[in-house]
């Protein structure tokens, strides 16, 4: 029969009675042992009282995750959580049907929790729900477990990368944005420099109209268009950053404009500058450090320069027959390292890696890039 969620236990000190009142030390919250069972196989053998050293399970602890302790009112202490190393090995996580997609948010939330080197969350550049794990074996065998406990199908895939684009040129452009039909049309006129910026700058607007040639309550629907028009490049639809957007002239009917026109003037000069200021792609680079026996080392150099990284410096560490190589790669060709790596070094390779700086793709890669955007579109 279903008894809700079962945690398990070990007793590290005193024992644990049926119905002691225990505090959770890492939440501070108070939580009943209610009939304590110690599991053999798949049989629950209820008990008394579980002393220290042994290891029992109990339902219905509302507030207790893995690592937490339980300690008596009287006398708390908290034992340091384990460590875990950081995972790996990413995979974009989606429904095989509407079903499933229901009951994917619980079910993933569900695995994450008694499993806790795996991490779920949702990427803030792509939207796609990513699950971290070990390898692949270890994402599969979590998908598996979910379909048997929950009932929901699910895949994996390779995470989208998160490119960017940008210009290179600064250059001057024109919107204007005019309709007449019936009763009040619509008028809008603008004049924008659009600029590069350093890496790293983001988006930036200026307000640089002089006279009144366009109304001040209409440049905030002007920086509001640009603002849209940049979450979608022309290149290949990804993000624009690193650039700053001038507004310097425009015009205005005193009728016929509106907040609504401004908008789509900015949105038109976007389209006709973004075009003149050479829009190139930016990719993510990350930084790893690879640790794996002498032995391999040339191995991975070679793979990692295959993978358009490069060394950065390396450290051997002698009396281990290890050595730890730095590298900066694109993710774009990392992105199943966990995989390639287990290869290279029959499992005895291990790495970290963190993100160091967007870069631009090289022209050949940014083709190919481009080219694939453009059949997704049809």
């Amino acid at each position: 029969p279903y008894v809700g969620k079962s945690s398990l236990f070990r007793v590290f000190s005193g024992t644990v009675t049926s119905d002691a009142h225990l505090v959770n030390a890492t939440t501070g919250a108070t939580e009943r042992i209610s009939n304590p069972h110690y599991q053999i196989g798949k049989e629950a053998v209820a008990t008394k009282a579980v002393v220290a050293g042994d290891i029992a399970s109990v339902t219905k602890l509302e507030t207790v995750g893995t690592g937490d302790t339980l300690t008596s009112p009287e006398h708390r202490v908290a034992l340091p959580k384990f460590a875990l190393p950081s995972p790996l090995y990413f995979a974009a996580i989606t429904p095989q049907a509407q079903a499933d997609l229901d009951k994917m948010g619980a079910a993933l939330a569900r695995i994450a929790e008694e499993d806790p080197s795996l991490h779920v969350s949702r990427s803030e550049h792509t939207g796609e729900t990513i699950l971290a794990a070990f390898g692949e074996s270890h994402v599969q065998i979590s998908l598996e477990r979910i379909r048997r406990k929950f009932g929901a199908n699910l895949k994996a895939d390779v995470p989208q990368v998160a490119y960017r684009e940008t210009i290179r040129k600064k250059v001057q452009a024109h919107g204007r944005h005019k309709r007449q039909t019936g009763g009040h049309g619509q008028f809008g006129d603008v004049h924008v420099e659009f600029e590069p910026l350093a890496r790293g700058s983001g988006f930036v607007f200026e307000d640089r109209v002089v006279g009144g040639r366009v109304p001040r309550n209409f440049i905030p629907s002007v920086e509001k268009g640009l603002a849209e028009a940049i979450g979608h490049g022309l290149l290949a639809g990804y993000p624009v950053v690193d650039m700053k957007a001038a507004l310097f002239d425009g015009s205005y009917h005193q009728v016929d404009s509106s907040d609504e026109a401004f908008r789509m003037a900015a949105r038109l000069a976007y389209q006709e500058g973004y075009a003149k200021a050479e829009p190139v792609l930016l990719e993510p680079i990350i930084k790893l450090a690879i640790t794996i026996p002498d032995a391999f080392t040339g191995d991975v150099i070679g793979d990692i320069s295959g993978k358009r990284g490069h060394v950065l410096g390396m450290n051997a560490a002698a009396e281990s027959g290890m050595t730890t190589v730095e590298v900066e790669v694109p993710e774009a060709e990392v992105q199943r390292y966990a995989t390639d790596l287990r290869s290279i070094t029959q499992g005895r390779g291990v790495f970290t890696r963190a993100f160091v700086r967007y870069q631009e793709v090289p022209g050949n890669v940014q083709e190919k890039l481009v080219a694939q955007a453009a059949a997704k579109k049809g």
